[in-house]
């Protein structure tokens, strides 16, 4: 949250999902390089309205939940006429119990992580991608469990089955879009510590997020889809 470059001093970043977590330390990384922030949120009280309290220059607002078609639109709806250098999309939950198998997950818990995880974030990209300059990027935080050529041990089901759902719905979205000049990616953070990824991870948000950062600045001007590690890796589909 240190590093500032003049380069990018009136650029901007829409951050949906940034209330904690890893959405939280992009808004303040972003803020810290002097990017205008955006961020949503759900409730009020959040860790990014501490930030905006102490940083009312550069980081504001919006209430969404991700789960709302109706609210995605009126976001949307809201902020037409403001191009974004990069709308990011930071959506993710995992089922109760991570080591059930699709055969023993409930029908009511499966489509409830489907229904965020790739419907919710697939809503928000197709209603706020149109606010990306060309040149610009659409990204969402996906993960290296979606990574089917990388699951050898069968573990996590429900929140990779997830995953994967996103990086092909976002593949479909890149076809349909494939002239539009804007680079589409899929950010494949790493075991990070979140309340998702738990207390055992090896990095905190704080040292994984100025190298997703990093990455995501460096896909600027470049269009086209890539999926990602936070050191800008190809990861295998």
């Amino acid at each position: 949250m240190t590093r500032s470059n003049a380069a990018d001093l009136g650029r901007s970043i829409l951050i949906v999902g940034a209330s904690r977590g890893l959405g939280h330390a992009m808004a303040a990384e972003f803020a810290g390089r002097g990017w205008r922030v955006v961020g949503t949120v759900r409730v009020a009280g959040t860790q990014l309205h501490s930030l905006a309290a102490e940083r009312p220059d550069a980081v504001e607002i919006e209430t969404l939940d991700m789960t709302d078609h109706d609210q995605i639109r009126a976001v949307r709806d809201r902020l037409s006429g403001r191009p974004f250098d990069v709308v990011f999309i930071n959506g993710g939950i995992v089922n109760r119990a991570p080591s059930d198998t699709t055969a023993d997950v409930s029908t009511a818990e499966f489509t409830h992580v489907m229904a965020t995880n790739v419907l919710g974030v697939m809503r928000a990209v197709e209603a706020l991608g149109g606010l990306v300059r060309t040149g610009g990027v659409i990204g969402v935080m996906s993960s290296g469990q979606g990574s089917i050529a990388n699951n050898a041990n069968g573990t996590n089901d429900v929140y990779r089955a997830s995953k994967a759902a996103l990086n092909q719905a976002m593949a479909s979205y890149a076809g349909r879009h494939a002239d539009h000049g804007r680079a589409i990616v899929l950010m494949a953070p790493g075991w990070i510590r979140t309340d998702l990824g738990g207390p055992g991870a090896p990095f905190g948000a704080e040292d994984a997020m100025p190298q997703i950062t990093d990455t995501l600045i460096a896909q600027l001007e470049t269009p086209g889809l890539r999926f990602l590690d936070r050191h800008g890796q190809a990861v295998p589909w």
